[in-house]
């Protein structure tokens, strides 16, 4: 059974590292002493792995660092759980794929491994990255990710201020853009929200609501403490 925490974002304002969603990540982890980290998102992963380290101590669980070499592998094969770090959502996807790693992670987390996703973290979750934030730094090899969802996310979603005087497109547009060439739904989630997803069910939790999009349909509002149980059936 699943066992999925996503974060749309893993530092919220006024808060350090994770704070805002630590205890429901405590609960995520429960009974878990040591956790794998995928820090391939940022440049320097033996700085982010160190950041990992830092904040996860206090809470008696111990860090490694996920290597993008032959022994990676063995280390996703043993690993108790899994923490896959933002940032840049290309990298991180073409590290994974060039390294080995996408295939067996998935299939780790499908048959039961916590997967805890931040951000870059959770646009791979999705079957594709196609509705990531981020700028192509890097190209992969094609846009499919791990599918631990049937359903596209967009972490960070920003709704348009009112009194905004911007011209360009609203995240809002950009996601309707994508649903003009693909039929799956997208889960818009606002910073300091996440979703919680065991098995079939799901929840969204945190401080903020998401913004749900389907083909032919209008947006629909879901605050926190919403199932997405219906998003979960694919």
């Amino acid at each position: 059974m699943r066992r999925l925490l996503l974060l749309s974002n893993s530092t919220q304002h006024g808060h350090g590292y994770l704070d805002h969603a630590i205890d429901e990540i405590r609960g995520h982890l429960a009974g878990v002493s040591r956790l794998l980290f995928v820090p391939f998102a940022l440049h320097d992963r033996a700085g982010y792995s160190a950041k990992a380290r830092e904040r996860f101590a206090p809470l008696g669980i111990e860090v490694d660092e996920l290597l993008a070499a032959p022994s990676g592998a063995r280390q996703v094969e043993t690993a108790a759980a899994v923490f896959v770090g933002g940032g840049n959502t290309f990298r991180l996807l073409k590290t994974l794929r060039e390294a080995g790693l996408a295939a067996p992670l998935r299939e780790r987390v499908l048959g039961g491994m916590p997967y805890l996703g931040a951000s870059a973290g959770i646009n791979i979750a999705a079957p594709t990255i196609r509705t990531t934030n981020d700028m192509p730094i890097v190209e992969p090899p094609g846009f499919e990710a791990l599918g631990l969802v049937p359903f596209q996310i967009n972490p960070h979603y920003l709704d348009p201020p009112p009194d905004s005087t911007h011209m360009g497109e609203t995240r809002e547009q950009r996601i309707l853009e994508f649903l003009e060439e693909n039929d799956r739904p997208v889960v818009g989630l606002r910073e300091g929200g996440w979703l919680a997803i065991a098995g079939a069910a799901g929840r969204i939790g945190g401080l903020s609501g998401a913004r749900i999009f389907r083909p032919g349909a209008p947006p629909e509002e879901r605050s926190p403490g919403a199932p997405l149980d219906d998003l979960l059936a694919g």
